[in-house]
């Protein structure tokens, strides 16, 4: 079959290249090229436990406190409150422990594996040296603040996740660079890193290329609907696109599309930031996620890298400077004896659905679409699953697992939605 896959991120390149495998001809569309959103500025890990939503009990009690905060890892741009508010609505409910169940189950399906699936996608190419297996660290500035997050690693240990918990001076031992700034560590096994994601990225999409996949930047500006809901064609600057199948991982920018295609999803831009020392005299050794200001610093190819926060305030707006300044002080803090040649900026969007769940799977009866975004935090780890689930979904495949969480369906229009503009 003819297929396009709107969308050069990670999920999207996963997407194509499974296609591809699997025999059809395929072609990405995308605005600006490989890895130029979330998929370059990302933590770098391969979370295969995060399997905990935003949403856990208690956060609408704790988020007030959060917001007036200025060490917290929370950010709220209030001029967009107005437009933000009926998202919110849909998203706080789930702040339920039924729900963090639910949500545990269905992304340990997609997550548990992660290292396997990248290792996979990037077999024989390029892209497999910025692969490494390693243990994903979360560190604890007193022991009291591990026993705060009890209900956390109760709920990953119910998954089957294995996970040691050490003295910060044990963890000390085999990585020094933190020196005491941690009393309790613990160490998530079976987990990975990946040194450079946007050039893991850009590796994965050259290999499709040199494979006899097409690459076609251009804006995708509206898509034509038919009359019972199903996609006629992509309209982009150059003109229209026209393919067997579509398959859309545009990431935060889905939503239009999503919605003219009656998959009626809340959803809302959570905009993550990084800051970069370059040439960093000293490194950790493991990723590290930083509890008290959840934030990741990683170690990359010639940096390092603080990534995390959240902030809601839309897809428009530029980048607020609170988040940066909130970075800058917290390594400061923790590596006050570590140089470098420079600080780099960075701001994204993650694609965040009210209920925290990627959309994956036919987003009509006849399966002419597919969506295939809405990974929030996730997007790197569960990239290369999500892109094998729907080459297979495509070829008429089941695959061996429950995919009803993740079904664009449940959010469809009970009607179909005339063809138009999108809105």
């Amino acid at each position: 079959m003819r297929i396009i896959v709107a969308g050069a991120g990670i999920v999207g390149v996963s997407c194509a290249i499974w296609l591809q495998r699997a025999g059809h001809d395929v072609t990405i569309v995308d605005r600006a090229g490989p890895a130029s959103g979330t998929s370059h500025g990302n933590a770098g890990v391969l979370a295969a436990g995060a399997v905990l939503p935003v949403t856990t009990p208690g956060l609408m009690r704790r988020a007030p406190g959060m917001l007036l905060n200025r060490d917290a890892p929370l950010f709220l741009r209030w001029s967009y409150v107005p437009r933000l508010m009926p998202f919110l609505m849909r998203y706080l409910p789930h702040a339920t422990d039924a729900h963090v169940d639910r949500y545990g189950a269905a992304m340990s399906m997609l997550l548990h594996d992660t290292l396997d699936q990248h290792r996979a996608l990037a077999r024989d190419t390029p892209a497999a040296r910025f692969i490494s297996e390693e243990d994903y660290c979360f560190g604890y500035a007193t022991r009291a603040a591990y026993d705060a997050d009890a209900y956390g690693w109760g709920k990953r240990k119910a998954l089957g996740y294995e996970f040691s918990v050490i003295s910060g001076a044990t963890h000390g031992r085999d990585d020094p660079v933190f020196g005491t700034a941690f009393d309790t560590v613990v160490r998530c096994h079976n987990h990975g890193r990946i040194s450079d994601p946007g050039a893991y990225v850009q590796a994965l999409a050259d290999h499709f290329v040199a494979e006899g996949g097409q690459l076609h930047l251009t804006e995708i500006t509206d898509v034509n609907v038919t009359p019972d809901g199903a996609i006629d064609a992509l309209i982009t600057r150059d003109g229209e696109m026209r393919a067997d199948r579509i398959v859309f991982a545009m990431g935060p920018w889905s939503k239009a599309i999503a919605h003219k295609l009656g998959i009626k999803v809340p959803f809302e831009s959570e905009r993550g930031y990084h800051i970069e020392l370059l040439n960093p005299s000293r490194m950790p050794r493991f990723p590290m996620m930083v509890a008290s200001g959840k934030f990741v610093l990683t170690p990359m190819e010639g940096r390092l890298r603080a990534a995390g926060v959240i902030e809601f305030g839309g897809l428009d707006n530029g980048p607020s400077r609170a988040p940066f300044a909130l970075l800058r002080r917290q390594v400061a803090s923790l590596l006050p004896d570590v140089t470098h040649d420079g600080i780099v900026e960075w701001m994204g969007h993650r694609p965040a659905p009210a209920d925290s769940l990627p959309l994956i799977g036919a987003n009509d009866p006849g399966g002419r679409s597919y969506s295939a975004f809405g990974h929030q935090h996730v997007g790197l780890t569960g990239g290369p699953k999500t892109g094998r689930i729907i080459a297979d979904l495509i070829d008429g495949k089941q695959p061996n697992a429950d995919l009803a969480p993740f079904d664009p369906m449940k959010f469809a229009a009970r009607t179909a939605r005339p063809s138009g503009r999108m809105t």
